[in-house]
């Protein structure tokens, strides 16, 4: 006697099966999701070493379960902001203590090694957010990855970020490597498009290029700024930390990086210290204005970490580079 139902129980394992149903990938993509939303956590820590000792374990088991399932994107974007974020906070804090207090060149040659490492992982994960293609471009033919970023629209806008984030703080890590240094335009150019996208464009706009010129060149807004602050304001620190970089002579522009810091501080409302501490540092150092250096560090020092307690490690970090820099004032002026 036919039963039907006896053809359903022995059809449906066949079908799971055919279907190849991957219960470790739904596993880490809920997982991912978790891990997007405990982010602030990080942000939040008042612990400077807790944070220090923390973070490499944590990006590694991501990373393990990136290598598992690339298409994942919410571990992508974890590991773009993750790279970029220890090698500025930490790894680049190790490089300083090496060069600045301990004078020991041979430790903070390496130390510099290992933060341009983190600053390339973290270029590569926003280019791998971005696709193949705009990889391939980016590190090649300048027009072709222009005329892609020029049309790119507000999802990308994050993944440009961190490439150009990436690859600027890399370079400003190795200032004498010709090869590095060949890359700042592109740099330079894309951290522009984001600012454009953001809707700054007339921060940057240089007075005499009229708009219609302008905007064949860097593309229009695109209405999808950031409602974060800090990630508002993150491309304008990374711009003026470019600017400030080298003196004029050199191809730096200390006037437009003093703009980008002070458009930072405006978008954070003067809450996230980081953005004072770089400016005291880069624009006082280059323009050889020790009071406003020491003001500004000073001033970073008597607020309270917790007045952005959505950013309460780099504020931490903040007040931990302004104590050294400000023991370094003798030497540097």
């Amino acid at each position: 006697m036919f039963r039907p139902i006896t053809v359903c129980a022995i059809a449906l394992p066949s079908l799971l099966t055919a279907s190849c149903i991957d219960t470790g990938h739904l596993a880490t993509k809920t997982t991912a999701k978790v891990l997007a939303k405990a982010q602030p956590s990080l942000n939040e820590e008042s612990d400077y070493e807790h944070a220090g000792r923390a973070i490499p374990g944590a990006l590694k088991t991501i990373e393990g379960f990136h290598v598992a399932y690339p298409d994942i994107t919410d571990l992508t974007k974890i590991l773009a902001q993750g790279y970029c974020q220890y090698g500025t906070g930490f790894v680049e804090d190790e490089w300083e203590v090496a060069e600045f207090e301990q004078k020991d060149f041979e430790k903070a040659d390496y130390e510099a090694g290992r933060a341009t490492k983190m600053y390339i992982r973290c270029m590569n994960y926003g280019l791998e957010l971005l696709g193949k293609k705009w990889a391939t471009a980016y590190t090649g033919d300048a027009d072709e990855w222009k005329t892609m970023a020029r049309s790119a629209g507000g999802g990308k806008r994050i993944p440009l970020m961190w490439a150009a984030i990436g690859l600027g703080s890399a370079i400003n890590m190795n200032k004498d490597d010709v090869g590095m240094i060949s890359m700042l335009p592109v740099a330079e150019w894309t951290l522009k498009r984001v600012i454009v996208m953001d809707g700054d464009g007339a921060l940057i706009k240089p007075k005499d290029m009229d708009q219609v010129t302008f905007d064949k060149e860097f593309g229009k807004a695109v209405g999808s700024a950031p409602k974060d602050p800090v990630l508002r304001a993150l491309p304008h620190v990374a711009l003026g930390l470019l600017y400030t970089s080298r003196g004029k002579a050199l191809g730096g522009n200390p006037a437009m990086g003093k703009s980008e810091f002070e458009r930072a501080i405006e978008l954070t409302g003067g809450k996230f210290l980081l953005a004072k501490v770089l400016y005291a540092r880069n624009y006082g150092r280059i323009q050889t204005d020790r009071e406003f250096f020491r003001k500004t560090l000073v001033e970073v020092l008597q607020t309270d970490p917790a007045v952005y307690p959505e950013q309460r490690l780099a504020n931490e970090i903040a007040q931990r580079r302004a104590r050294r820099y400000l023991k370094m004032e003798k030497e540097w002026f």
